[in-house]
């Protein structure tokens, strides 16, 4: 796939013109409580926009490309769900205002998706350069899809070396001044909690990139796809967290869907190493078959988890109940 330097130009471009919009058109840095009715009509929005560029990508470029973009797209969007766990976990620590954490959502975007154009370029090249990059790529995506299965401490937060640093150089004032990230305090100009909240969320989704863009590395190995889908799957990433609010927590076996997609296309990246190598009993798995194994998953995972999900919040509550009752027994 051939792309000019004019066409990445006008995509970025076009991506910032949007990121812009939200900032300063949508949200204009109001008061107003993000409401999960707004999230909604502003998420049908951005996939909207993700949808009419994939069909812009068929339009020029094919359905094999256009398959990819999707594929990439909705790996990236779905692991963004489970992203969001811990953003709540972040936005809760740091007791982020609600009228303020679409500000902070946003802005910790953008820096995300800089450093992620830089993690996706590196990555590009050392794919075009070393076949056996596919070997680590793929053992990374199969570990950490173990890792989903197992379980752990995935909704908990941990500060990184960069948001220590930055707590520890960064004079920061103790409240919040709206959606500022610059106040005065005692004659001196500082930053609000606010900087360190978005430093901490953009730092924090780089590190989800160590998962995410192996993964769509093992659908497109085109850097435009896989940029494009990254940045469509982040921009509407601040939506998704005001719509979905408390359904995150309905969704029980999200983490085992995942980790299901992440080992297939873990796979997928080892066969086409060896296939590469000259393996000849290795298989090329095609495009459309990982999309139907993506959509599918997604789909029995989704229902599945809405089916269970009240029965174990019914289970969970009547746990809660049947301890408060012994508690009162004890003491009585």
């Amino acid at each position: 796939m051939s792309v000019s330097p004019l066409i990445w130009s006008l995509t970025i471009a076009g991506i910032l013109a949007v990121i812009a919009a939200d900032l300063f058109l949508i949200h204009r840095n109001d008061t107003r409580e993000f409401t999960t009715r707004r999230a909604a009509f502003w998420s049908g929005i951005y996939i909207g926009l993700a949808v009419l560029f994939g069909i812009g990508v068929w339009a020029f470029a094919g359905g094999r490309y256009a398959g990819e973009y999707f594929g990439g797209f909705v790996t990236e969007k779905s692991l963004s769900v489970d992203n969001l766990f811990v953003f709540m976990v972040i936005l809760t620590r740091f007791a982020v205002p609600r009228h303020a954490q679409h500000t902070v959502l946003m802005a910790g975007i953008v820096i995300a998706l800089v450093l992620r154009g830089l993690f996706i370029a590196v990555g590009a090249a050392a794919i075009a350069t070393f076949t056996w990059v596919f070997f680590i790529f793929g053992a990374f995506l199969i570990w950490t899809a173990i890792g989903l299965v197992r379980g752990g401490d995935e909704d908990e937060f941990k500060e990184n070396g960069l948001l220590r640093w930055a707590k520890r150089v960064i004079p920061t004032s103790d409240d919040y001044d709206g959606a500022r990230f610059l106040t005065r305090e005692s004659g001196r100009r500082v930053v609000t909690p606010m900087a360190i909240v978005m430093i901490a969320i953009g730092s924090t989704d780089v590190l989800f990139a160590l998962d995410s863009i192996p993964a769509i590395f093992g659908l497109t190995t085109e850097p435009y796809l896989v940029f494009t889908a990254n940045a469509f799957a982040l921009m509407g990433l601040v939506q998704l967290y005001f719509l979905l609010g408390g359904l995150t927590d309905r969704l029980v076996y999200l983490a085992h869907g995942l980790a299901f997609i992440l080992g297939f296309i873990g796979v997928k990246l080892i066969l086409h190493a060896l296939h590469e190598y000259g393996a000849g009993w290795a298989p090329e798995i095609p495009i459309w078959l990982s999309l139907a194994v993506i959509a599918g998953t997604l789909a029995a995972t989704t229902v599945a988890s809405l089916a269970v999900g009240p029965k174990r919040s019914k289970d969970a509550k009547a746990a809660e109940g049947s301890e408060q009752d012994a508690a009162a027994a004890r003491e009585g």
